[in-house]
């Protein structure tokens, strides 16, 4: 999996891309038209609460991006956690990606990638 890392590229999604929001989780897209191979970001903040917490919530979301196949081609997309996503399981938690990319027009309602 093609993680997000370098401060620039982080800030390019985060301001550039487009935003929706779960209970369970939230995400930032941007949808590249150079046809690159997509990446993907995972963010605990430490509002969450201590490193055992926010760890936990980034496992939990690694595993529910697996599981709904991010990173898709062309995008790139920061995940954000949230204090539901602690005691989630990541196959709810990919649910609500998959719900969440549909909504931002990523992946078609028959799970076919734009």
């Amino acid at each position: 999996m093609r993680t997000i890392k370098s401060r620039r590229d982080f800030e390019r999604v985060f301001f550039g891309g487009r935003r929706a929001n779960h209970r369970l989780v939230r995400m930032t897209a941007l949808v590249d038209d150079e046809g690159g191979l997509g990446r993907v970001a995972f963010v605990a903040p430490k509002r969450l609460g201590n490193a055992v917490f926010r760890n936990r919530c980034k496992r939990v979301l690694r595993e529910a991006a697996r599981l709904s196949g991010l990173p898709e081609d062309m995008s790139q997309v920061i995940l954000v956690a949230t204090h539901a996503t602690f005691a989630s399981s990541p196959a709810d938690v990919s649910r609500a990606i998959d719900t969440l990319m549909r909504r931002l027009g990523i992946r078609q309602a028959d799970g076919a990638s734009i």
